[in-house]
């Protein structure tokens, strides 16, 4: 599939903005920008060490990387991994601009060399920050696929809106790139499992933005979980509650400079590209897309995705088998499709139901974020702000340990989650070590196929079944309910975590003795009396 431009970006910290566009060169670009595709050999050197892959024993890159071994490596200390910036706008200037930054000016070996966005302000905006604080001013422009092959990079982040990223991931990875993407790594099911088969062929360190990810608390969670402390996992349940007087997404403010002498809109769009059907420029489409569904996904993606990531992460579940989804639009009713009232609920083969539940007109009576198991429950709070989580064990009759009692348990807190994130991801470029990535594609695909089978079955009247063997979607039937029945009747026993190490703890049910009594009387015969 050849490279096509797009990018730019626009919104607020608190989940990620941009938008796209694609353009020839434009005239105003620099002599960097017109060089020749060719790079010297010492270019070529530092690029062969970057792109060492921690799969090299055995997986291909992408024909644009060159392979080289791990004395490689060691031999080029000084070498610094070129990042640019696709969509640079709300979150990707705010968020991936100034960490990075912050990042380099403590000494990374990273350097900022080009921005690339749609829309000029936004383009302009990023690489004048970048010149202030580095001293450097990277290379600027407007066709995404330009820059990734002119700008000589190792490294790109990408910020535009959802229906782009999953080309733009792919475009890379393809180019022998590093990846940072913002969540959520695709607006389909079909474009995550793309994304996550292209990363695991490249050899490539691809980070998803979901930044809780980054926090210690989920490991520390799924040692415990794994080990047995609350004996068979059931449930997890989960939230992202917002209120707001103009409508969630309506506070980003639309200004005059959005216009299309400024914003390629057609590329934003990706017409060419096929991604999405012309419309007319609308200040309001650019600046707040997440609330109509060609660009965004509303809460399932923006919001429900980063709770849910964070859920699979601490249990160890990774694709669900079954979704339905559930909600309406109840109160803003000011032109959005997406609703403003909505409920995933998730059940997974290892034998757990996730739900993830909000509304985005009702802020502060959220529900518990909370995992259950036969046992007792850990209980969260809210945000990405931990200093512990609540052990709350189920009464004695049940556990049969009368010592379990109520108990905070501590864990590292993190400052600046976003910070956390990138760090991690630059630690796994310059080791290169995709594993090393608090968020990859693997779990990324995962949490995308929950929430975004969710809002279909919303809009759809549909309940989903999906194989992850296959990464095929069906429609629902009997046999979720089936096969669980069957086991009942079996007296089978349940289905646990990935990396459960408890036996049977907290997983089988007594048997009391007056249970002797019970079967079915055939030719009126007691069965107890035999």
């Amino acid at each position: 599939m050849p490279l096509t431009g797009l990018y730019s970006a626009d919104e607020l910290i608190i989940s990620g903005a941009r938008g796209p566009e694609f353009v020839e060169m434009p005239t105003s670009t620099n002599d960097h920008d017109r060089k020749t595709f060719a790079m010297t050999s010492s270019d070529s050197s530092r690029r062969d060490f970057l792109k060492t892959s921690a799969y090299s024993a055995g997986v291909l890159g992408a024909a644009s990387r060159v392979a080289a071994g791990t004395a490689a490596a060691s031999s080029s200390a000084n070498a610094k991994i070129r990042i640019g910036f696709v969509g640079p706008g709300g979150r990707g200037f705010g968020a991936h601009v100034k960490r990075l930054t912050k990042l380099q000016l403590e000494g990374q070996p990273i350097e900022l060399v080009a921005v690339c966005d749609v829309y000029s302000e936004h383009r302009d905006r990023a690489a004048s920050y970048i010149e202030k604080e580095t001293g450097n001013a990277p290379d600027k422009y407007e066709d995404y696929v330009e820059m990734y092959e002119k700008a000589n990079l190792d490294a790109v982040c990408i910020g535009t809106p959802d229906h782009w990223h999953a080309k733009q991931a792919i475009d890379a990875l393809n180019a022998g790139l590093h990846v940072y993407c913002e969540k959520p790594m695709t607006k389909t099911v079909e474009e995550a499992i793309a994304v996550m088969k292209t990363w695991q062929k490249s050899g490539q360190v691809m980070q998803v933005g979901v930044q809780s990810t980054s926090l210690p608390l989920w490991n520390e969670v799924n040692d415990l979980l794994t080990a047995g402390t609350l004996g068979k996992v059931l449930m997890y349940q989960t939230e992202f509650f917002r209120n707001s007087a103009q409508g969630q997404w309506r506070y980003y403010e639309l200004d005059s400079k959005m216009n299309p002498k400024n914003i390629n809109w057609k590329k934003w769009l990706g017409v060419e590209e096929g991604l999405a059907d012309y419309e007319d420029f609308d200040r309001a489409v650019y600046r707040q897309w997440r609330r109509f569904w060609p660009y965004g996904s509303g809460m399932f993606t923006d919001l429900f995705v980063h709770r849910t990531t964070s859920m699979l992460k601490a249990t160890g579940l990774r694709f669900p088998a079954r979704v339905v989804g559930a909600g309406g639009i109840y109160l803003e009713y000011d032109g959005r499709g997406v609703p403003d009232v909505a409920t995933v609920v998730a059940d997974f083969p290892e034998g757990v139901q996730g739900l993830v539940t909000a509304t985005m007109g009702c802020q502060d009576t959220p529900i518990k974020q909370l995992i259950r198991g036969h046992f007792g429950s850990f209980v969260f709070g809210t945000g990405e702000k931990f200093d512990g989580f609540d052990h709350v064990p189920e009464r004695p009759q049940v556990t049969r340990n009368s010592k379990l009692k109520e108990e905070r348990i501590t864990t590292e807190g993190v400052d600046d989650t976003t910070y956390a994130h990138f760090k991690n991801w630059v630690e796994a470029m310059v080791a290169n070590d995709p594993g090393m990535c608090n968020n990859d594609p693997a779990l990324g695909a995962a949490a995308i196929t929950t929430v975004i089978l969710g809002a279909r079955s919303y809009r759809e009247g549909k309940v989903f079944h999906f194989d992850g063997d296959t990464h095929t979607i069906g429609d629902g039937n009997s046999s979720w309910a089936d096969q669980w029945e069957a086991r009942s009747k079996e007296r089978g026993k349940p289905n646990h975590i990935a990396g459960w190490k408890a036996g049977d703890h907290g997983s089988l049910l007594e048997e009391p003795d007056y249970m002797k009594l019970a079967g079915p009387w055939k030719d009126g015969k007691d069965p107890a009396s035999s």
